[in-house]
């Protein structure tokens, strides 16, 4: 760990800089807001931070990446010193694991493995990670998709991991419509269940024209916002 007086005489501060200002804050004699800081109660800011990371890309400001960014890998170091505060681990086991996991599912690189295209890194990726995470079902594979994502992303992904590895689901762009059509159509007087079945498979058909839909709606609600402004 850096001292205080290392890290204020730095004219360029580094990795092991940031992880030293963690220990700093979280420390003896450093900042009471983070040493009451739990997992929990700063899982919201992690959120926050990765959506205005989201942001600056959809800016394709470089400027703001490299700002939010740093927020978001605060966000990782904060947790990370949490957990070395229990001896569990830090953030070098995390560098480590993520390090060791990049080398084993990209054989085509650091082993012999020979790939025509991405499709097949995708393939390999999906079975190296079956393998590693001892799947015993198709249901345990799509729970792993994390349930707090948001909706749309979450349904886009669900679809198209179980219509690419166990070819169920909608087949055809078109039946994905038929669906949205048939669910729109009783939603029209349930207005409950039969409009989130309409959004699923929107989803679908968004996947198959390789949209983004949470993308394209959040644009739509930008509009519609836009709109009042000459009102």
């Amino acid at each position: 760990m850096k001292t205080k007086e290392e890290l204020l005489k730095e004219k360029k501060h580094d990795f092991d800089s940031l992880v030293s200002v963690m220990e700093a804050l979280r420390g003896e004699g450093g900042c009471p807001w983070d040493m009451e800081q739990t997992h929990t109660s700063v899982r919201k800011c992690l959120i926050e931070e990765t959506y205005e990371v989201i942001e600056a890309i959809d800016k394709d400001d470089s400027r703001l990446l490299r700002e939010e960014l740093g927020d978001l890998m605060f966000q990782v170091v904060f947790h990370a010193q949490i957990e070395k505060e229990e001896e569990r681990f830090d953030i070098s086991d995390v560098i480590h694991d993520i390090t060791h996991k990049m080398i084993v599912r990209h054989p085509h690189v650091f082993a012999d493995t020979v790939v025509a295209d991405s499709d097949e890194v995708i393939v390999n990726w999906d079975n190296i990670k079956k393998e590693e995470k001892h799947f015993a079902s198709p249901a345990e594979v799509l729970k792993r998709v994390p349930p707090y994502m948001p909706a749309l992303l979450r349904a886009e992904k669900v679809q198209g991991k179980a219509l690419s590895k166990f070819s169920y689901g909608y087949k055809t762009e078109d039946e994905a419509w038929d669906a949205v059509e048939a669910s729109l159509k009783a939603g029209a007087q349930s207005r409950g269940e039969d409009i989130g079945k309409a959004l699923f498979a929107l989803c679908a058909a968004a996947e198959m024209r390789g949209l983004d839909l949470e993308a394209i709606l959040s644009g739509c609600t930008d509009s519609f916002i836009s709109s009042f402004e000459d009102k």
